[in-house]
């Protein structure tokens, strides 16, 4: 039945889901830096909201600021604020948000959208704890709690010289990584409640439950926009159904088809140790177990659905 599950922030039973909780709960009560890695959509916000509140400074404030959305120019003053007179505008002092997130936590989202000028500023501010404010002359104390995010590989851009090296350790004291949905299609069926039931309350239209086809159709689905695809899917698919249960008719067209060719995965990446590993594990489990998918599933400690996604990926459906 949909709505029945307890609302919480990070949704899903997975192994992968429970082990970024588990880290959650280790490194909110500390006062390391936190870098949270993940692609778009996979939920790094909820992992920043999560720490907050789990940290000593949760009756302080949580004060996001997104790397990406902001010009060079404005995103320096938004970061550090500026003193009355510093620019043309600028007529009265105004706090940056180092200032505003004073005895709470500071998240910088996409921080790998950070200009090569600033990232030096960030730097300063992480090591000395004082920022200075745009026209000012004085350096300002801050007492913050970083947390950081990005969808990019911040080693390549090292290498590539657009990130700088010393951020990135000084960020990275403890690094939390949010698996994409497709490393967890178990947790499929959890989020479809929730977001459901959110969904229902949303859009004042409450939906019963779902059939097995729809949900079978949303496991086989590759999801490259991860969580927020799946949001997406499930208020087109809300709004356009006629009755109160979903069916694979009210999903899109891209998603009704039975079978789908998944998407071959490079030869680097299958011929790597972990996935090379990984196959090995799977033909040996399978081998002793005579082919059953459940006992091989529950030999491996996944589940079904975990099991027919490594097999297809392996290409070991046939066997």
């Amino acid at each position: 039945q949909i709505g029945q599950m307890r609302e919480t922030r990070i949704i899903g039973d997975s192994a992968a889901i429970r082990r970024v909780v588990e880290l959650i709960e280790q490194v909110g009560p500390s006062e390391a830096n936190v870098l949270i890695l993940g692609e778009s959509g996979t939920g790094k916000e909820l992992a920043a909201l999560l720490l907050h509140d789990r940290s000593l400074r949760a009756k302080g404030p949580l004060i996001k600021v997104n790397c990406a959305a902001l010009p060079e120019s404005l995103l320096e003053s938004e970061l550090f604020g500026y003193i009355r007179g510093a620019f043309t505008g600028a007529a009265q002092d105004k706090p940056g948000r180092f200032q505003l997130a004073s005895g709470g936590t500071l998240f910088l989202d996409e921080i790998g959208e950070l200009p090569l000028t600033l990232q030096a500023k960030i730097l300063r501010a992480l090591q000395e704890r004082i920022v200075e404010p745009l026209g000012g002359v004085a350096p300002v104390n801050v007492d913050v709690r970083f947390i950081a995010a990005t969808n990019r590989d911040l080693p390549a851009m090292i290498a590539a010289g657009t990130f700088r090296e010393d951020l990135y350790y000084r960020l990275n004291v403890l690094e939390i990584r949010i698996p994409p949905l497709r490393e967890r299609p178990e947790d499929i069926p959890l989020l479809v409640d929730f977001l459901l039931a959110k969904l229902g309350r949303k859009n004042s239209k409450p939906i019963r439950s779902v059939s097995r086809e729809f949900l079978d159709a949303l496991g086989r689905h590759e999801w490259r926009g991860n969580v927020r695809e799946l949001e997406n899917v499930l208020e087109r698919s809300l709004i356009l159904c006629r009755g109160d249960i979903l069916d694979l008719r009210d999903l899109p067209e891209h998603l009704q088809h039975k079978e789908r060719p998944l998407l071959e995965p490079s030869l680097h990446v299958l011929n790597s140790p972990l996935e090379l590993a990984e196959r090995q594990a799977l033909e040996e489990t399978l081998r002793k177990c005579h082919g059953h998918r459940e006992r091989t599933a529950q030999a491996l400690g996944i589940s079904r659905r975990t099991l027919q996604y490594r097999l297809k990926k392996h290409g070991l459906t046939t066997r």
